[in-house]
């Protein structure tokens, strides 16, 4: 067998390769990381979209960002700074009134609607977060898997599965029910049953459709809810931020992390092919026909890319080649960077305030979210789509000129391919003009203060990034998607069906977000498979 050029050889530079990479780097291996685009980050970067205007093009918001991640690259030393928003969440409604979320003020703005449900909210919180504390205990670890073989390779699952069951058993009856409720039941049904009022329903079902192309009141989407909420930002938990300087800072540092410990980040290289011989990977081919030996792979891509595009299916078990062709990838997003001369003046709360710095969410009730899934499913996008406004700069004067401001929508809902024929390569312009008439009718004059505009249809998302249907968590976060099942049941460990070939990216445990735990948790299963060898 010919020699390795190096240890490892990982595909794609977005977070979860750079966090991969450090780690095994940090023990002791030679590592190559190979990224297709021209700079590092993935969907985690900052780019000029406008002379004189940066933004985070893609992802947009902290709070997922592992603690122990940031702690072991020591991220603060290459230069990130998370700052919090100082409103959470604002919520402006059709009769001029809002709801206002964050520390010290979520309960008395809940009180204006309603009484029962503003002495429900620590209870809701309570019970909401000891499930998430569950969820914060298992994202750094690799979920029991079900290989086939015999007892050698079953008996490290058993203990796996032992200390989940721990963890689980540690938690009261009540719940132990949540946990039930929280994966299986929608968020509509689980909101509804904990209040009677529309905005800190909205409020709260918003999470349960971002980058999901669904209803609040699909099953499943409780978890989607869930997996928003076991964040936390500067220590404090549920909290979400801005990485000053846009989330490329966040990458940039983890680059320089990378470095310090000897990895090899190349980029404008993109790998068309993963090498096999004798059923093993061995290294790869990139698209100008140079190849790299390595004694493993690993693909911080989406699952289908990798299967799809770069591996011989000939290697491949037929039964997972068969799931990964089902494996559901989709998200109804639309992604506008927008330029403005001045900030947006609420009908709700028209004066300049804290609530600018919030998740604005443009999305009055369930219901409103429960239509505009359904309006995009039969006709391609919602007439009265969602929206989710930040105005970083409100917060990072960096990234526009003096006076001027930058933001991000983050739009649901539209459908990640179009029928009929149609394109969002033709009707990507019209949804965008959609969404900014649908801000103006919420801050009249928002529309005359756009100077410039970035518009990524999923399509767009796609092509830049790699995102399969436009699906920002690399597949649908459903039941049949997570955790052992992640992204095909018995290959939850990291390893894919090709032996010598390992999976780093969002398409395995935990999902999506910007976490690194996918990251962190594949680089052990690397190292752990090297030794043994």
């Amino acid at each position: 067998m010919a020699r390795a050029d190096t240890d490892v050889v990982i595909i794609g530079g977005g977070h979860n390769g750079l966090v991969c990479a450090f780690y095994l780097a940090r023990a002791g291996l030679k590592v190559v990381v190979l990224e297709r685009r021209d700079i590092v980050g993935g969907a985690a970067v900052t780019e000029t979209f406008h002379p004189g205007f940066r933004n985070s093009t893609a992802s947009y918001t902290v709070s997922l960002l592992n603690p122990r991640v940031i702690a072991d690259m020591n991220l603060a030393r290459h230069g990130l700074r998370v700052v919090e928003r100082r409103v959470s969440n604002f919520l402006p409604l059709p009769d001029g009134r809002f709801l206002e979320a964050g520390e010290g003020r979520t309960g008395a703005s809940v009180a204006r609607f309603s009484v029962r449900d503003a002495d429900r909210l620590p209870e809701y919180e309570r019970r909401l977060e000891a499930v998430a504390d569950v969820l914060r205990d298992l994202v750094l670890k690799a979920p029991p898997n079900l290989p086939e073989g015999g007892l050698a390779e079953a008996l490290p699952e058993l203990l796996r599965s032992a200390s989940v069951a721990r963890r689980l058993g540690g938690l009261d009856l009540t719940s132990r029910r949540d946990v039930l409720d929280l994966f299986t039941k929608s968020a509509g049904d689980w909101l509804d049953g904990w209040f009677e009022s529309d905005p800190i329903k909205a409020l709260f079902g918003f999470d349960s459709v971002v980058g999901h192309y669904a209803s609040p009141y699909t099953p499943g989407s409780a978890y989607v809810l869930l997996h928003h909420v076991f964040g936390e930002v500067n220590g404090k938990r549920g909290a979400w931020g801005h990485a000053l300087g846009g989330m490329g800072v966040i990458t940039q540092a983890m680059a320089s992390a990378c470095r310090e410990r000897g990895v090899d980040i190349r980029t404008g290289v993109e790998v068309s092919e993963v090498v096999t011989e004798r059923g093993r990977a061995v290294g790869v081919v990139t698209a100008t026909g140079d190849a790299l030996r390595a004694r493993a792979v690993v693909a911080n891509v989406h699952p289908r890319l990798l299967f799809d595009r770069m591996v011989d299916p000939a290697v491949v078990p037929p039964d997972f080649t068969e799931r990964m062709a089902r494996y559901a990838s989709g998200s109804g997003t639309f992604r506008m960077n927008v330029a403005l001369s001045e900030l947006p003046r609420f009908t709700a709360l028209p004066e300049p305030g804290g609530h600018l710095t919030a998740g604005i969410i443009l999305a009055p009730s369930l219901a409103y979210m429960d239509r505009a899934h359904a309006e995009a499913r039969l006709s391609g996008w919602s007439s009265r789509p969602i929206i989710e406004m930040l105005i970083p700069s409100t917060l990072d004067n960096s990234l526009a000129p003096a006076g001027a401001h930058v933001a991000s929508l983050f739009c649901q809902h539209v459908a990640p391919v179009l029928s009929d024929g149609r394109t969002w390569d033709d009707h990507g312009g019209t949804v965008a003009d959609l969404m900014i008439d649908t801000i103006e009718g919420w801050a009249p004059g928002f529309k005359a203060s756009v100077v410039g505009c970035m518009a990524l249809t999923p399509l767009d998302l796609e092509r830049r990034f790699g995102l399969i249907g436009g699906d920002i968590f690399h597949g649908r976060l459903t039941l049949d998607q997570l955790f052992s099942a992640r992204p095909v049941l018995g290959h939850a460990d990291y390893r894919m069906p090709v032996p010598g070939l390992f999976l780093c990216g969002s398409g395995a445990h935990p999902g999506g977000g910007v976490t690194g735990a996918p990251g962190h948790n594949a680089a052990h299963a690397v190292l752990k498979r090297i030794r043994r060898r």
